[in-house]
């Protein structure tokens, strides 16, 4: 009997002490969870923090920089000192650590006259490439610009950003029209009008505004849609004799109707530098 009841107390105190070793572990468990669950929170907070810093300090380095946004520079007073952020779409020609440069960026477009420039530097002006530009906002026969000698930075790291044509066909003769000013626009269906050479000869292109130049020189050409006239120019600085362009354009007969891209400069009115020509077949 005695045997038999020893026995019982050994089995008692082996489901006992199992028992405990499984509660020991349950517990270990949960300590463990509890424990990766405020690492991962800990974790968490620290990236969202290190984010909020970083966008924080991007703004703070715009801020430290001066740099305005595009409604900033639209809004500021002729001759003032203007500081901006754009991407350059296309330079013209590098002359005497002088470049002059079409910038955008997703609100609007500059156009930056004889930026100080190193002949290493023009090279790096790659379209897509985001630059700081320090310089006074000045306004020529109706282009606002930043004028000679302004300075520019590149940015280091920076995101790229290339624009698409904007259509602004029908704008044309319109108000709306300058609110594009200097960006990259497309015109559709328009049809080559007849220009006046020095002879008086109706041809559909000229070198010179004036028919005065030659081959190498800007070319100006009309064009025209629903009853009115508009005189573009291929900027020969921008695109020279040996670009598409400048030959499509040589190649124009009056009334062909076309379809061209280019910066939306201004001259006492629209007068666009364009920079592709199509044919509509």
């Amino acid at each position: 009997m005695k045997k038999i009841i020893a026995m019982m107390l050994v089995l008692v105190m082996v489901a006992a002490f199992a028992a405990c070793t499984d509660n020991d572990e349950t517990s270990k468990t949960s300590s463990v969870a509890e424990s990766s669950a405020v690492e991962s929170s800990v974790a968490e907070s620290s990236v969202a923090e290190s984010s909020d810093a970083e966008s924080s300090d991007a703004s703070s380095e715009a801020e430290d920089n001066g740099v305005m946004t595009y409604e900033e520079y639209i809004a500021a007073e002729l001759e003032s000192e203007v500081v901006i952020e754009a991407y350059v779409q296309a330079h013209q020609s590098w002359w005497e650590d002088k470049i002059t440069v079409y910038c955008q960026d997703k609100d609007g477009a500059y156009f930056l006259y004889e930026l100080a420039c190193s002949e290493e530097d023009a090279a790096k002006l790659i379209p897509g490439t985001k630059i700081r530009v320090k310089g006074f906002k000045t306004e020529w026969e109706g282009e606002v610009e930043v004028a000679s000698g302004a300075t520019f930075e590149f940015i280091e790291g920076a995101d790229t950003f290339i624009a698409d044509a904007l259509d602004v066909t029908a704008l044309l003769g319109t108000d709306d029209l300058i609110k594009h000013q200097n960006e990259f626009v497309s015109f559709k269906g328009m049809t080559v009008a007849a220009s006046k050479d020095a002879e008086g000869n109706d041809v559909a292109f000229l070198y010179n505004w004036d028919g005065s130049g030659e081959q190498g020189n800007d070319l100006y050409f009309n064009v025209s849609i629903n009853g009115a006239t508009y005189n573009f120019c291929v900027e020969s600085y921008l695109c020279g004799k040996d670009t598409d362009v400048y030959k499509a354009v040589e190649a124009l007969e009056i009334g062909d109707v076309i379809d061209m891209e280019g910066f939306l400069y201004w001259y006492q009115g629209a007068n666009p530098h364009i920079t592709s020509v199509t044919v509509a077949e």
